[in-house]
């Protein structure tokens, strides 16, 4: 069996306001020329489909444009899941009538996941699609009162799985989750309010992959059978020393996988440069593109007077500007080392110390975070509507 395996395709992304849609289409572009020549026998989307929960209309048009040249041109079938920047509804809208032309779209978790079952020379391969659902959402949903996290909750759906699947079978889960230790970027936005969004790699056992999607760096989640192939495109300067990519994966007949990464190039590259504006403004170097995304770090100690006007006649697209002594480098944005990279929580008890002199109790830590978690609840019911 060989199956691609993408996730957060993000369609309808805006980077600093100039929207990404042509670089999406090209990076689609990219996708439908490795399905040709890899001849997969089935696309799996792992969730964040679009950007929003109501996308803007040409989002939609390109979606519907790939899967079309999936499904009705090269007769690939696909499985995809929502994310947690989807509305549930909205995109399995027609779903029953599409599964019968092999686009298989799931938007809201059932308590009983529907296996999507395609065959190779060796048998059956199961699939087992779970898309993103809140925690109070999958509680109701599964009737199950003991569920208080995101990982209770997955456990429950894969125990219920396991429960009527074959051993014998070869299977496949595909889903939204967040693993414990996975590297996290800067344009993720967090599942939940406190770590309570992580699950245990555990609760994979048993099954010979899991397609994962919301993690935008391409990683292993503690074995190579649990895997994220990454975003589709670069969606934050904190990603700059990313490698995105498309992930081409073989099952043989034991259930045993190996992945093959294929490196999306994309239409324009998302670049931070850092020097002197003398240096700068002399233009690209060979083999860089002028057109890529740009954040750039001046190291001059002088005010330069109109410093972007400058910029963007040698580099158009340039989009942020800061000085070297004050920002932090793509490597300390990953690490968290810059206050736009560390969780709400932690910025609240920077905040919380610099209004007091006091630090923060445990017992407010754990208040703001029932407070925030609630409230961030509030805002997906409401963008969900």
């Amino acid at each position: 069996m060989r199956f691609i395996h993408t996730a957060d395709w993000h369609l309808g992304r805006s980077l600093y306001s100039v929207r990404l849609t042509d670089d999406q289409a090209y990076a689609l572009d990219c996708l439908i020329y490795v399905a040709r020549d890899a001849k997969p026998d089935v696309l799996i989307v792992s969730g964040d489909v679009y950007d929003r929960s109501v996308p803007p209309p040409e989002a939609v048009e390109l979606l519907d444009d790939v899967f079309s040249r999936f499904v009705l041109d090269l007769r690939i079938p696909v499985i995809c899941i929502a994310g947690n920047h989807d509305s549930a509804p909205r995109l399995e809208f027609g779903s029953r009538v599409m599964a019968g032309r092999n686009l298989h779209v799931f938007g809201t978790v059932s308590s009983q996941p529907p296996p999507v079952t395609f065959a190779d020379r060796w048998g059956p391969v199961v699939f087992y699609p779970i898309p993103f659902g809140e925690t109070s959402v999958l509680r109701e949903q599964l009737a199950c009162e003991n569920i208080k996290d995101h990982n209770d909750a997955l456990r429950e759906l894969v125990q219920r799985i396991r429960s009527r699947r074959s051993h014998e079978e070869r299977s496949v889960i595909v889903g939204h989750v967040f693993v414990a230790g996975g590297s996290e970027s800067e344009s993720e936005r967090p599942l939940s309010i406190g770590g309570s969004d992580r699950v245990d790699p555990a609760c994979f056992d048993g099954f010979n992959y899991a397609a994962l999607g919301h993690l935008h760096r391409p990683q292993e989640a503690g074995t190579p059978r649990i895997r994220y192939p990454g975003s589709l495109l670069k969606y934050s300067f904190s990603e700059a020393n990313h490698t995105k990519s498309i992930d081409v994966v073989e099952m043989d007949a034991r259930g045993y996988t190996r992945v093959e990464s294929v490196p999306i190039l994309p239409r324009r590259d998302v670049r931070v440069i850092s020097g002197y504006v003398k240096d700068i403004l002399k233009g690209p170097g060979p083999g860089e593109n002028r057109e890529d995304y740009m954040m750039v770090l001046v190291q001059d100690q002088g005010p330069v007077l109109d410093l972007m006007g400058k910029l963007r006649e040698v580099y158009p697209n340039c989009l942020h500007v800061e000085r070297a002594q004050s920002a932090a480098s793509p490597a300390a944005l990953e690490r968290g080392c810059d206050y736009r990279r560390m969780r709400d929580a932690d910025l609240f008890a920077l905040f919380f110390r610099e209004v007091t002199g006091e630090e923060l109790s445990e017992q407010e830590a754990e208040a703001y975070e029932v407070i925030a978690d609630k409230v961030l609840r509030q805002e997906r019911e409401v963008s969900s509507l």
